[in-house]
């Protein structure tokens, strides 16, 4: 039975996750951040790209500088804009976007923050 209970933790996305907020952090409704990154190139300041599709696939293509290179997933919404990724390897991420000042931010459970550098 804990065997099972085991498999069940792994095959459901962390959407319970904390994130470290800033006091400066608005978390936008799910409304609003599909209306900002779905379908458009997040490019952050490594020069690495996200792509959110509508269709629900994910991708993120590394800058050149290291390789270049695709990796594919699919993505979904959970709670409080928080997205959840799940790549063709198998494994799967939960990140939460937010504004800060007139930035998006990508924040991700480690505490680490990626401002994206341009939406297009």
């Amino acid at each position: 039975m804990k065997l099972v209970a085991l498999l069940v933790a792994f095959a459901t996305p962390a959407i319970s996750q904390e994130f470290a907020l800033r006091d400066s952090d608005t978390v936008p409704s799910n409304e609003s951040l599909a209306s900002i990154i779905l379908d458009r190139d997040l490019e952050y300041f490594d020069g690495g790209v996200s792509r959110y599709a509508a269709d629900g696939s994910y991708s993120w293509t590394y800058p050149a500088e290291n390789g270049g290179g695709v990796w594919e997933g699919t993505h979904q919404f959970a709670d409080d804009a928080t997205l959840c990724v799940v790549f063709v390897t198998g494994t799967e991420r939960c990140d939460r976007f937010v504004t800060s000042g007139d930035r998006l931010v990508l924040l991700t459970v480690d505490g680490l923050r990626f401002p994206v550098r341009e939406i297009r």
